[in-house]
């Protein structure tokens, strides 16, 4: 399948090829938020590559350079559009403009106005820019692609926005009016990506029937319609009970996966309104898009992983899953401090991040003793004559690159089974699994579980992280325990305050912690099921999002507990789809052309798999994302995985001390949520909110040049670039560029 980093990293370099000056070079302005997402798929090199002479950023002032055209990749803001204008008001910065919004603009009609809105467009082509405009495109490229199958809003503070409880009864209106906002900015992005992988799925939505609606849409009698009158409860059909009565019960089903899903499916038809062919593919059954959220399961966030990549988030400090830092051994043999970016591009990474741990070290070792055998040359055997020793040092920093990966792999695995027999793992693993599962290894219901747990909790030397993991995912295993026994878990743990409300704060997430003893035991509806494979018993727990994804391909999850937004697939098509990808398109023998000339490539897959798109409001785990990969291969469908964020257990412990604080004191929002008066805004005034940038400082007055000395030429004036992640010129010329790249060596011989 392809990944969704390539499908997004060629949306971008299609726009960018699509404006062809006649004079063959371009400049690309950018906004801060756009340049982050290209700069998330494309290097500044590949950008250069074609045909840019140079990357500026909008708010910072530019020389005037009217010989170039400009391409524009800017979100549809009300500030960047009066700053396209400024470039062309009483002056003419370039000597034309092809403006492209990274957001798409005017095509979708949510009201209020969605995107661009139609005053602005007015203002834009109204503008004494208009003469200048060549191109005016929407590419709905604002979402993360993070790894090939999985994508993000790169929202956190959503968490708080959908799980917080409002602090009093006159607050849920505005709590409210703040989370609705934040949906339909979701929705947007979802709708992004269907528009990016040119796929109108079938729509399906997790309805909890444990729990009544969470946070801000929990019953309130400020939010919901006022209760029909009381005679009317004789009425025992809806339909008779009257409109009244359905407005009143409405509230107690408006789950935030119902909210968003319906919000999606109003975007995706009002855009396939517009673009008729939208989805249409004859060779690729139709997709689906099943919208869930972390109150689904609340078991995954805690267990400990002993996957690679899991394992590595869990118990190391990287940065946003992507940045770590490592001692390396220079070429001195001296150790320092190295960042490794762990992405796609990282092949080590990318084979190993999904196998246990002890698999993964085992092919980390075998690959590296290959790899140092096929490179012995670089070990010191030397080269036998002159043409050795070229093919060396033309291979040398390749050598250098792959031997720095292995290096970092193989001190992660290190540096991970370290902290694994240190904070006594293989116990509180096999506690965390009997609760998990509700079966010990045997698949037999766990036996003195308590007199396993209690002697870790009241052990000093595992780290109070662990314990407040063991005592959440106990609380859930007993569906609820009497506030005695929890106080007492408490004490034994010796938790602190904060972290005690980190467990009492499951209940904002649907779980039951407190139980009394006439209180019944709630239906699990995805209860764990032995696997018939071989496999780990520290690892015998999986995500409950498996089961729906194999559900809803066997045609066996319900539809009271995931039902579609608007029509089902027909069971007939749903049944072919499921065995098997669809055969390839027939065509007619007469407008055949002959391909008897080209060789089929070995290993060749027709790109026609059905897709099902997975969007976990509120935070995803590495887990669930390891799943969607694995079920891929098996299930023989593409499927892609995306959140509001990636969590980690670190992370949603941190995030549920402060749930009921509104993210007070949080990583993602220090602050807290933001305040929402006066109700919900128009559209366009929260879009130019949530992107607002600051103009840069203008440049100091320029010096007079000395008596003697040329002047300056305006427009001929070579300025820095004002872009830190750039660092290098603003102005670009092909030839100097690769005189520079060249030029860039890291340490030839720093092995």
């Amino acid at each position: 399948m392809a990944s969704l980093i390539t499908i997004v990293r060629n949306k971008f370099l299609e726009a960018i090829r699509s404006v062809q000056p006649q004079g063959r070079w371009k400049i690309l302005v950018v906004d801060e938020h756009s340049q982050r997402l290209l700069n998330s798929v494309l290097k500044r090199f590949d950008i250069l590559e074609e045909n840019v002479t140079d990357i500026q950023l909008l708010t910072n002032y530019r020389d005037p350079q009217p010989e170039f055209e400009a391409m524009y990749l800017v979100m549809p803001t009300t500030q960047n559009v009066d700053r396209v204008i400024r470039d062309f008001t009483n002056r003419q910065q370039y000597a034309a403009a092809h403006l492209f919004f990274t957001e798409g603009t005017r095509t979708l009609s949510f009201p209020p106005a969605f995107g661009l809105s139609e005053e602005l467009f007015q203002r834009l082509t109204a503008s004494p820019a208009e003469p200048y405009l060549r191109a005016l495109k929407e590419l709905f490229l604002n979402f993360w692609a993070t790894e090939a199958q999985t994508f993000s809003l790169n929202e956190p503070s959503y968490f708080f926005s959908i799980y917080s409880p409002p602090r009093t009864e006159a607050a849920f209106t505005a709590a409210r009016d703040r989370l609705e906002e934040d949906l339909r900015f979701a929705s947007k992005m979802i709708t992004n990506l269907c528009i990016t992988l040119n796929e109108f799925p079938f729509i399906r939505y997790y309805m909890p029937t444990n729990h009544l609606p969470l946070g801000p849409l929990k019953p309130n009698a400020q939010t919901r319609a006022p209760p029909p009158p009381e005679n009317s409860s004789r009425w025992r059909t809806q339909l008779a009970r009257g409109s009244e009565a359905r407005a009143y019960e409405a509230a107690e089903t408006e789950f935030v996966t119902r909210l968003l899903a319906f919000m999606v499916q109003n975007n995706l038809e009002e855009y396939k309104k517009m673009n008729p062919d939208f989805g249409k593919l004859d060779s690729r059954p139709r997709g689906t898009l099943i919208i869930t959220d972390r109150a689904m399961d609340m078991l995954a966030p805690f267990v400990h992983e002993f996957t690679y990549q899991a394992m590595a988030n869990d118990l190391l400090r990287i940065e946003n899953g992507t940045n770590y830092t490592y001692k390396f051994q220079s070429a001195v043999g001296a150790y320092e401090d190295k960042t490794a970016i762990l992405s796609d591009a990282d092949t080590v990474w990318t084979e190993v991040r999904h196998m246990h741990m002890r698999e993964a070290i085992d092919k980390l070792m075998a690959d590296f003793n290959k790899f140092l055998v096929d490179n012995a040359v670089f070990k010191g055997e030397g080269a036998a004559n002159l043409n050795d020793m070229k093919e060396m040092l033309a291979n040398l920093p390749q050598f250098q690159e792959q031997r720095e990966k292995f290096s970092l792999h193989l001190s992660m695995a290190q540096d991970c089974m370290g902290i694994f027999e240190r904070d006594k793992l293989p116990l509180i693993a096999n506690v965390e699994q009997c609760c998990a599962t509700g079966l010990n290894a045997d698949n037999k219901t766990p036996k003195g579980l308590v007199e396993e747990m209690v002697p870790l909790l009241d052990s000093r030397e595992v780290a109070n992280m662990n314990k407040v993991r063991i005592v959440a995912m106990y609380i859930q295993y007993r569906d609820g325990v009497p506030d005695e026994d929890r106080r007492r878990l408490y004490q034994h743990a010796r938790l602190t305050l904060a972290e005690q409300d980190a467990v009492n704060a499951l209940v904002h997430l649907g779980v039951r912690i407190s139980r009394a003893q006439t209180d019944k035991d709630r239906k699990n509806r995805f209860k764990h099921k032995p696997s018939n494979e071989e496999e780990y018993e520290l690892s015998r727990f999986k995500p409950a999002l498996r089961t729906v994804i194999e559900d809803h391909v066997a045609d066996r999850l319900e539809s009271s507990l995931f039902p579609y937004v608007r029509d089902a697939p027909s069971a007939v098509t749903q049944q072919v789809s499921s065995l098997r990808s669809p055969p390839p398109q027939t065509t007619s023998l007469r407008s055949q052309k002959p391909a008897w000339h080209r060789a089929r490539q070995p290993n060749q897959v027709a790109d026609n798999k059905q897709r099902i798109i997975v969007f976990v409001a509120g935070g995803m785990t590495y887990s669930e994302a390891r799943e969607v990969y694995q079920l891929s291969s098996t299930l023989n469908k593409d499927i892609f995985i995306g959140s509001t964020h990636v969590t980690t257990p670190r992370g949603i412990v941190d995030d549920l001390k402060v749930l009921d604080l509104a993210g007070a004191g949080s990583k993602a929002i220090p602050n807290g949520l933001r305040d929402v008066k006066g109700g919900q805004r128009p559209w366009q005034a929260w879009y130019d909110e949530k992107y607002y940038t600051q103009e840069a400082a203008p440049p100091p007055p320029r010096q007079a040049a000395p008596g003697g000395g040329r002047p300056q030429v305006p427009g001929k004036v070579i300025q820095p670039s004002p872009t830190p992640s750039y660092q290098s010129q603003s102005s670009y010329s092909m030839p100097q560029h690769e005189v520079k790249e060249k030029k860039k060596k890291r340490g030839l011989f720093g092995f």
